[in-house]
């Protein structure tokens, strides 16, 4: 049985890193409620520029942009894999991996290269280990959550779409549903997926739908990949708060069941020494 000073290490232990565990906790609810405060705002703005692009692009037929237009050949896939910079968030980032390492797989069975571009420290050291090294690798600047972030490397896809070195782009992101659900999100980025027609209204505007849109389409995708780090984001707040929820509640049990332990050896101690005394008194009388 192990020793009282034993006992009372490991609760002092379990009890420090409980402390912790809830102060990730309430990090992680703060920084929640940021990140849905982002995307609520950004949602309207996303959807109405959805709708006008569907609007130009059902009125000009696509006006032959590259954006919007199939390779007749694709050699070569680009993921653009969003993960967080750090762990203790259960299984967010594995799940995110998994999905990207699976659509890298089927594109290769397909017999075509693959270029992977990452942000996020965890999914760019997942992809090393894989065996690729990633086309572009962006760590330590999520925090903020700007748009910046999305344009840069939003403008790196399109050069690299547009020069013929990628022929097709997926992102994959962390989808942001709830509190208690956030899964894995693959989206085709490049070319552009055919939006459908938002209702057919007509505007007034100035240059041609297919000037409108060589305009558009790059802000499109580029406000695309913000909404894939805002929901990543958020998930992985989510899901941290879920994780470390848990971890404290786990801490709380083994606190209790090591208090139990050392009552009882405790209480073993107690009745092993006077066992002794009785058995030195008796010894004594004999």
């Amino acid at each position: 049985m192990a020793s009282l000073k034993d006992v009372k290490m490991k609760i002092s232990g379990v009890a420090k890193t409980r402390q912790i565990t809830k102060a990730m906790y309430m990090v992680s609810s703060a920084k929640l409620r940021g990140a849905q405060a982002r995307i609520e705002r950004f949602r309207p703005y996303a959807q109405t520029f959805q709708d006008i692009l569907g609007d130009l692009s059902g009125g000009s037929g696509g006006g032959g942009n590259p954006l919007l237009t199939p390779r007749e050949e694709v050699k070569t896939s680009g993921i653009v894999l969003i993960t967080s910079d750090r762990g203790l968030c259960g299984s967010y980032n594995i799940g995110l991996i998994a999905a990207a390492l699976r659509l890298a797989q089927d594109k290769r069975s397909q017999g075509r290269g693959i270029a992977f571009y990452c942000l996020g420290r965890k999914g760019r050291d997942a992809v090393r280990k894989s065996g690729c090294s990633p086309v572009l690798e962006v760590s330590g600047q999520r925090s903020s959550l700007d748009f910046p972030l999305a344009s840069q490397v939003g403008s790196r896809l399109l050069d690299d779409y547009l020069q013929g070195a990628l022929d097709e782009v997926f992102l994959v992101y962390g989808a942001f549903i709830s509190m208690a659900r956030q899964t894995p999100a693959t989206l085709p980025l490049l070319p552009v997926a055919p939006v459908a027609e938002a209702g057919g209204r007509e505007y007034a505007h100035e240059p041609h739908e297919a000037a409108l849109l060589a305009e558009l389409l790059p802000r499109f995708v580029k406000a695309q990949i913000y909404r894939g780090i805002l929901d990543t984001a958020a998930g992985e707040h989510a899901a941290r708060m879920t994780a470390m929820d848990n971890a404290t509640r786990n801490c709380d049990e083994m606190v209790a069941d090591l208090t139990l332990l050392y009552n009882k050896t405790r209480q073993a101690a107690i009745t092993t020494e006077l066992i002794d005394i009785v058995g030195g008194v008796e010894a004594l009388k004999g």
